[in-house]
């Protein structure tokens, strides 16, 4: 088996979904150990080969929460990149990837929330991978994410903290 250090990053991407009150939507994996408050996060998912990544992320915001009605208000300037720890993932998983690079976007939504629907999203297309969401401070965010994925939500964070105001202002 290749050296964990030698293997590639998985690309992936990432969805900011901000509501009209400026707070970003999270889901708490359906996996997530225990009931402390963390093992929450943003929509993201794998980028398939040759597919652009703005398409991608409003794939993964659709099979992940249902939702299609937002308004694109900015892109990462960069790739943001975190290793995954040994005791986490599936070991198919860590014999092909140290880990993932990710490409984020933000995005308005413009719906209204009978349109979040984490039991069938995608119209049932996918299985579940929250079992809870909320509407949260982007600031906060940090605190509630494994912490592996803390320091990429922190460049994320910076990279989008002016669009987090209420729509209108």
């Amino acid at each position: 088996m290749p050296d964990h250090d030698d293997l590639p990053y998985r690309p992936c991407v990432g969805a900011v979904l901000i509501n009209r009150d400026g707070l970003v939507w999270i889901g708490r994996r359906r996996d997530a150990a225990g009931d402390g408050d963390d093992g929450w996060q943003m929509p993201q998912g794998g980028l398939d080969p040759g597919e652009d990544p703005l398409e991608a992320a409003r794939r993964e915001l659709y099979e992940e929460t249902n939702v299609s009605s937002v308004t694109l208000l900015a892109e990462a300037p960069d790739w943001y990149a975190y290793d995954l720890p040994p005791d986490v993932g599936s070991d198919k998983f860590k014999r092909k990837w140290r880990g993932q690079t990710q490409k984020w976007f933000a995005f308005r939504f413009d719906g209204t929330e009978d349109e979040i629907d984490i039991d069938r999203p995608a119209g049932g297309a996918h299985d579940p991978e929250f079992g809870r969401w909320r509407w949260e401070a982007l600031d906060r965010l940090p605190a509630l994410i494994v912490p592996f994925k803390r320091p990429v939500y922190d460049k994320i964070f910076a990279a989008f903290a002016h669009l987090v105001v209420p729509a209108g202002r």
